[in-house]
């Protein structure tokens, strides 16, 4: 069987993108259009469905990490902040979209919480699964040597 760790993360966040768009439980909140995602970045995203980008990204790392807080999302998701003549420096991504985030996962029944954080329930599991045994083929065809799984 195919899993998330055969597939390339560039062909399979798209893919579940696609449909977590799909479920009525992920939806962009009201201000998802003017949030910046993190303090080091200038504009808000430009691509209409980040938002279910974003919740597939983080799935996926739930998936692949383990049970992960926020905390440790928050800098899995920052980036370096540009302060003018002074050096950059790394600053953590917006806390409050992974937290929204995760609850939209968490109602879906894809994402469980353990402990200090969170992980992949056993639906959100085969959901993943599902998505990248989809993958199988393309994913074959642009990785040498993927055909054997």
């Amino acid at each position: 069987m195919t899993t998330v760790y055969d597939i390339p993360a560039e062909m399979l966040i798209p893919q579940v993108a696609s449909e977590l768009k799909e479920l009525p439980a992920i939806q962009p909140p009201e201000w998802a259009a003017f949030a910046k995602t993190g303090i080091h970045k200038e504009m808000p995203p430009e691509d209409p469905d980040w938002w279910y980008v974003r919740a597939a990204a983080i799935l996926r790392r739930l998936y692949t990490d383990g049970p992960v807080g926020v905390e440790r999302l928050r800098s899995a998701y920052g980036g370096p902040r540009d302060r003018g003549s002074n050096p950059n420096r790394f600053k953590k991504g917006s806390g409050s979209i992974l937290r929204k985030a995760l609850q939209q996962l968490e109602e879906a029944g894809l994402v469980e919480k353990v402990g200090a954080g969170r992980q992949v329930s056993a639906q959100g599991r085969a959901f993943m699964d599902a998505a990248a045994h989809r993958l199988r083929g393309a994913a074959a065809e642009a990785v040498p040597g993927l055909e054997r799984y």
